[in-house]
């Protein structure tokens, strides 16, 4: 299974402080109809840290059923807690994700050999592809590109990354030590296309939630080799980029959603809605993108 392209990191809708399951499929409907090319339900967008284990695999459950093989399902599986990370990468497994998103340890701050150790011990219980997902500004840890590299090279399930350091030098690092076969994907939705271009393969968005035609059509144009395209698309997206990130990730995309009618505007705690002056500043973002 190839992780190429945009995939959405999915939202996760509430409904009177419950998933609202009826809102998140029609959602992924609209996003399969959109063009984009995988989804990845209980990542960081997903609001996966504050869902309960049977929340959490009800989510993934529900998504993988009812994508039903139109896209790739690429699992968010991850923890600090190794029998915790293997529990939810069994589960996503039984149910029939493709593969598992899996964030490095986050609070505890292992050593590049306890994230080897970390990674080795989930492969050793679950046969599937893994996508490492390193985030250093939300883990307080940085998996190093030789780090990577040597899990490549000894763990078949380790078959890409999701880099969201937006360090393109890292990025380029990671390039020439894991190979081409490697799946190079973006984690940042500023440095899609200037990671393309040292050899990534596409890009694991929070944009795409509420604009997955165009984080599609910038992959799209950019494997055909249109340049100025995957340029335009990169920036009609920039400013969308930036509203995503107006307050911590997902509160801008959930109400930026909730104000095109596609799911409600409820969050979980400590997530809260946006300031009312962001919340204005969002709207005129997605107005004068077209979009409501």
């Amino acid at each position: 299974m190839q992780f190429r392209g945009a995939l959405t990191a999915l939202v996760t809708p509430f409904r009177n402080g419950a998933f609202d399951e009826e809102a998140y499929r029609a959602f992924i409907d609209w996003q399969i109809e959109q063009g984009i090319d995988g989804v990845v339900p209980c990542g960081t967008t997903g609001e996966s840290a504050t869902l309960s284990h049977e929340e959490h695999k009800r989510v993934v459950r529900t998504c993988v059923e009812h994508v039903a093989g139109r896209v790739p399902v690429l699992a968010g599986a991850g923890s600090n807690n190794t029998k915790e990370a293997i529990e939810l990468a069994k589960d996503a497994r039984d149910v029939g994700a493709d593969g598992l998103l899996l964030i490095t340890p986050y609070y505890n701050k292992p050593t590049q050999e306890g994230l080897y150790q970390h990674f080795k011990a989930i492969a050793a219980e679950v046969d599937l592809p893994f996508i490492v997902y390193n985030v250093p500004g939300r883990t307080g840890v940085n998996l190093l590109p030789e780090t990577l590299a040597r899990m490549a090279r000894d763990i078949p399930q380790v078959v890409g990354t999701k880099d969201a350091t937006a360090n393109l030098r890292q990025v380029s690092d990671i390039a020439e030590q894991c190979g081409k076969d490697f799946m190079l994907l973006s984690g940042d939705d500023f440095t899609v296309l200037p990671l393309l271009s040292v050899g990534g393969c596409g890009v694991i968005s929070v944009v795409s939630n509420i604009a997955p035609a165009w984080m599609a059509g910038l992959c799209k144009a950019f494997e055909e080799g249109d340049l100025e395209k995957a340029r335009e698309y990169h920036f009609k997206l920039q400013p969308l980029s930036r509203g995503c990130f107006l307050e911590t990730n997902p509160s801008p995309a959930k109400t930026a959603l909730s104000m095109m009618g596609r799911i409600p505007m409820e969050f979980r705690l400590p997530m809260v809605p946006l300031q009312p002056e962001n919340e204005e500043k969002l709207k005129k973002l997605l107005a004068d993108a077209g979009l409501i």
